[in-house]
């Protein structure tokens, strides 16, 4: 197989010679973790976007147009003179060109937002106006660039305009995410095609209970209430509303009682008179694409249903072919991979058009000229991240990148031209625009490596076998740069394991993290696995673990340290393990199954008892405790609290409302009545992880940790 190439020390160090190891200098963690005051990370082109066929380069004074041939840049605008306009319009200034938004091709104008204002200013009439003005504590705004209508949000209401359109008590929320933004939602507006209608989320959650959450920033500690549906318990419902600006009338779509059933993937047709969605029950086993009438909120038509025995996960909205109004594109896991499949209005499926061990990752657009879909796939590697083109008509794959690394494209408005930017083991980044009907590229940059002038460990990858003997595993192995193999080094496992992520892939340094690397240059191997249950690997690899989450993921770990213990030079009586969130689960479970392996964990925003977690995706891999008491008894950590016999630090943040804080008082209270001692540190202030200058101090003190105790 292909991923057997993956068996190989990337040349991730400046010199063979130890004079020149010797000469370079130490990364710190304020060099390795964002936040830090010295942070260095990969030159990028930030700013890149396209204008039509035309790309721009926004910088903070200038907006450059770049030829798409040759890559030559020449100044389009400068920020004096948009604010010269700006200033004889008496409308606020523009503060740098990352503000500016070109959805029009070929017309000389954007808008920009500033504050409370939507500005558009037309550089070729020199005129500026104020699209419009927002409530000061506006959020979720969605501009729609076709008919120039803003919706957003304030507080628990939706405002259309300079209209608010609902009036809703507390527990009722329109016009935001739901379903506790599974099943691919983002966001809770979507503009029809044309933007004259809006379709939006309104969630009842009156019937869910209230989470208290306590806020320190006041001299008297203040409560603050979220609600939060756990796994068996009451969730709350959702409907489907549509706003017609014109007529500022109403209509919700007609689907029944929603009490357990999930609404989805929402998406229009062409011509604005339909709405579609995928509903999905709460058993999670069965879904269905349903088309309503956009005027009336009738269904219309049931046109694809799905089941599974473990569970379905709809990801996309559907995508109708920009040449056919009539034929549109589903992705679907049915066959045991994320493929696409051409269906019709009347849901007919025409053809599966993707298929193999292998998954389309993103449908990124069309190139309506050639009558093709641009997707980014695993069809290369399960590590990778390619971009093909695919012939709707013969189904012919088309190559575009150079079927390496991880590849993240922009298309441009026609489809003619994506820039590319991308990197692989030796890469850390490398912008081209990329000609897809000639296929022919102009490089943009190709970065140089930011560590070049500092200490850098090795990295290996390659594959073991999982705890059924059969299925492949991918591992990183994270040495020090002087390796000395008639000496033992310690070991951290840095471990995350659950779906929708994957640990180790093609792109620069095989995705290894700054922690990683300062870790190794400290003298400790850093080993990674993406077991069984994670990303990128087919529906059968994830669905494994079914209803007893933790249980094979942590077995396969194991199979990690066996493989570890072939090695010569790695201290057996010395792991460690460090996760957060599944990872902190993950890292809790293998310190209390495996107590005779892993000797100290640093476990953070872990999920100990899955009763305790959301019913969206809780239910999902778990079903709920009544259906599945043993599979939640199994997988309780608090049930195994008197099994920690190594030093264990928890950490936990205070508003985090995923996993909510009481997962790890419920952990401390089982460990205090069974005479075990783990240790706890509380990020006041932060949500489900540590984020900013605050990073540093994070694994600065799980550094420590380790440092003390391993």
């Amino acid at each position: 197989m292909r991923h057997k190439l993956y068996l190989l020390l990337s040349l991730f160090f400046l010199s063979n010679t130890l004079f020149a190891q010797d000469t370079l200098k130490d990364l710190t963690l304020e060099h390795l973790m964002p936040g830090g005051n010295s942070y260095i990370f990969p030159e990028n082109r930030y700013g890149l976007s396209w204008w039509g066929d035309q790309c721009v380069q926004k910088e903070m004074d200038n907006l450059k147009l770049i030829n798409t041939k040759n890559g030559k840049e020449k100044v389009l605008l400068t920020r004096t003179e948009v604010n010269q306009i700006l200033s004889q319009q008496g409308v606020s200034e523009l503060t740098t060109f990352y503000q500016a938004q070109l959805p029009w091709a070929n017309q000389n104008r954007f808008y920009f937002e500033q504050g409370d204002e939507y500005v558009l200013v037309d550089w070729e009439a020199k005129t500026a106006s104020i699209l419009h003005k927002t409530a000061p504590e506006a959020e979720n705004n969605d501009f729609n660039p076709i008919s120039k209508n803003l919706a957003y949000t304030v507080g628990n209401n939706l405002w259309v305009n300079d209209r608010q359109i609902t009036d809703n008590p507390e527990g009722i929320v329109a016009g935001q995410t739901v379903h506790r933004s599974e099943f691919g939602i983002r966001k809770g507006t979507f503009w029809s095609s044309k933007g004259d209608l809006l379709a939006f989320y309104l969630k009842d959650e009156t019937m869910v209970s209230q989470y208290p959450l306590v806020d320190i920033t006041s001299r008297v500690a203040s409560l603050e209430n979220v609600r939060y549906p756990m796994a068996g318990m009451e969730s709350h419902k959702v409907k489907v509303g549509i706003y017609n600006p014109a007529n500022q009338k109403t209509v919700y779509l007609n689907t029944g009682d929603p009490t357990n059933r999930f609404f989805t993937n929402i998406s229009w047709s062409p011509d604005d008179k339909s709405i579609y969605l995928i509903e999905v029950n709460r058993d999670q086993n069965q879904s269905k694409l349903c088309r309503y009438n956009s005027a009336s909120g009738e269904l219309e038509m049931v046109l694809y249903e799905e089941s599974h025995p473990y569970y379905v996960e709809p990801q996309t909205p559907i995508v109708f072919l920009p040449w056919n109004s009539n034929q549109f594109v589903l992705q679907s896991q049915r066959d045991g991979f994320n493929h696409l499949y051409l269906m019709n209005a009347q849901g007919e499926i025409i053809k599966q058009l993707t298929s193999g061990h292998w998954l389309v990752q993103e449908l990124v657009g069309f190139n309506p000229s050639r009558k093709e879909i641009i997707l980014t796939a695993t069809k290369q590697s399960p590590l990778q991240s390619n971009i093909l083109a695919l012939s709707v008509n013969s189904g012919k794959l088309r190559e575009i990148d150079n079927l390496e690394g991880v590849h993240s494209p922009l298309l441009s408005g026609s489809g003619t031209y994506l820039i590319d930017s991308y990197s692989s083991p030796n890469l850390p980044r490398v912008v081209d625009i990329v000609n897809i009907d000639k296929e022919t590229r102009i490089n943009l940059l190709k970065a140089e490596d930011p560590y070049k002038e500092y200490k850098q460990p090795h990295i290996q990858v390659g594959t073991i076998k999982a705890a059924d003997g059969q299925t492949d595993l991918y591992y990183r192995l994270v040495t020090p740069s002087k390796l000395d193999k008639d000496k033992k080094y310690p070991v951290i496992v840095y471990v995350y394991g659950g779906p929708h992520a994957q640990m180790i892939n093609g792109g620069w340094n095989y995705g290894v993290r700054g922690w990683d690397i300062y870790m190794a240059n400290k003298g400790y191997i850093v080993f990674t696995l993406d077991n069984r249950g994670s990303a990128n690997r087919g529906l059968e690899f994830e669905n494994c673990t079914f209803r007893e989450l933790g249980i094979k993921e942590g077995e396969d770990q194991v199979e990690g340290i066996k493989f570890l213990s072939t090695l010569d030079y790695v201290d057996t009586d010395r792991i460690g393990v460090h996760g957060w969130s599944f990872g902190g689960h993950m890292t809790t479970a293998l310190m209390l199954r495996y107590p005779q392996i892993f000797k100290v964990g640093v476990s953070g925003g872990a999920v100990m008892n899955w009763a305790l977690y959301e019913i969206m995706y809780g239910e999902r891999y778990m079903d709920t405790p009544q259906t599945n008491p043993e599979g939640y008894k199994k997988t309780d950590l608090t049930n195994y609290a008197n099994l920690l016999e190594g030093r264990l630090l928890l950490i936990h943040d205070d508003h985090d409302t995923t996993c909510v804080p009481q997962h790890t008082l419920s952990f401390l209270k089982a460990c205090i009545n069974a005479r075990t001692y783990p240790d706890l540190f509380i990020y006041p202030n932060h949500a489900h992880n540590v984020q900013g200058r605050d990073r540093v101090h994070l694994y600065e003190k799980i550094t420590r940790y380790f440092e003390d105790f391993l």
